[in-house]
């Protein structure tokens, strides 16, 4: 029997992360395969994942829906018939709603030999707040069809925030169990148990996906295409990750960037007003990508220059999350993450080139690529 989990959350959650963890401390002497679902010209997180002797398959097409209604059976199919994995871990792209992606797995018909294992959504304690109250209908999306919940970065946040997040995700999920206890101090075992432990939310989860239309017919002109039906707010939950955990912050933030429901917002052309109103996007219209290859050397002093400039929203546009791996002076490798208000610089594994890549909105790609050529 092969076991499916759906791991999904925002860009910048936590996911990756996740998976490392159980890999190390829940699935060894498994036969795993991941297969993500990358918005941006470049893959990037397959080369953090090889290191754990994954096999990955990128699908750099654009937004998931985009990817599900082609290549996604396909994909799963080829997965089985090359690997004949125990698990098969999806990690689906910040822009692609976890109905969909259930309901993709559903209609590949893989056979009896394989079972939705669980579906889980990563969700950033420190922005929960602004995750329901700003991005929508697509957040609450990803957890209202989540049999487990798993709050990321819970020990950076006081008990009370805590409560208000879980509270908050209560009201679009009262099943789901919430892990909230901090990743470092729960084992990936511990996790595997809880995900797999929501069998009967899981089968009620099945049914209704199932039983929906791919459509809002009224809304969508292509009876093939489920892109439609995917409501883009990564660039809600990017944009909003511009609050630096202090609630001045996310209040000020809410007030320049999202307080505009539409109604409040006089400006044709203002992408919330389209979000609030038109749910209907393809990522592509929302999220652009840029991604350079550069066989060149930096330092991690230079990269953690380069991360701290990307907050200038008015110079570089709203960068959402930036990854990469390039070759270092002394002969090793600096990887490096950066969501905004965080960022992670590291030594991995050697690559056959450098890469960067950079997800977020209406980005300025020349002024981006001075920042980072040399």
């Amino acid at each position: 029997m092969t076991k499916i989990d759906v791991i999904s959350g925002f860009l910048g959650a936590g996911k990756t992360t996740l998976i490392q963890k159980l890999l190390k401390e829940a699935w060894q002497g498994e036969q795993v395969v991941l297969i993500e679902n990358e918005f941006g010209e470049i893959g990037i997180d397959g080369g953090f994942l090889k290191e754990a002797g994954i096999e990955i398959t990128e699908m750099n097409s654009g937004c998931i829906c985009c990817s599900l209604v082609g290549d996604f059976g396909t994909a799963l199919k080829d997965v089985m018939a090359k690997f004949t994995p125990d698990r098969i871990v999806i990690e689906p792209s910040g822009v692609g709603k976890l109905s969909d992606v259930v309901r993709a797995i559903e209609s590949a018909d893989l056979g009896d030999g394989v079972e939705l294992n669980s579906a889980i959504v990563v969700v950033d304690a420190t922005k929960a707040k602004l995750y329901v109250k700003n991005f929508g209908e697509f957040f609450i999306n990803q957890v209202e069809h989540a049999g487990t919940i798993i709050l990321s970065r819970t020990g950076k946040i006081t008990d009370d925030k805590l409560k208000v997040a879980v509270d908050l995700l209560r009201e679009h999920n009262k099943e789901a169990t919430i892990i909230t206890t901090p990743w470092e101090q729960i084992t990936g075992q511990s996790i595997k148990e809880t995900m797999e432990g929501a069998d009967d939310l899981l089968e009620e989860l099945l049914k209704e996906v199932t039983a929906k239309h791919h459509h809002d017919e009224d809304e969508c002109d292509d009876p093939d295409c489920e892109c439609h039906h995917h409501h883009h707010h990564d660039h809600d939950e990017e944009e909003h990750e511009h609050h630096h955990h202090h609630d001045h912050d996310e209040e000020e933030h809410e007030h320049h960037h999202h307080h505009h429901d539409g109604e409040e917002c006089d400006d044709p052309e203002c992408e919330c007003h389209h979000h609030h109103h038109h749910g209907h996007h393809h990522a592509d219209d929302v999220f652009t990508s840029w991604g350079m290859e550069t066989p060149a050397k930096y330092s991690k002093d230079e990269i953690e220059g380069f991360l701290g400039k990307l907050t200038d929203a008015v110079t570089y546009g709203m960068v959402l999350r930036a990854k990469g791996m390039v070759p270092a002076e002394d002969g090793s490798w600096i990887y490096f993450d950066y969501v905004p208000g965080e960022s992670n610089v590291r030594t991995g594994a050697p690559q056959p080139t450098g890469k960067f890549c950079v997800i977020g909105s209406k980005l300025n790609e020349e002024e981006l690529e001075e920042l980072f050529k040399k």
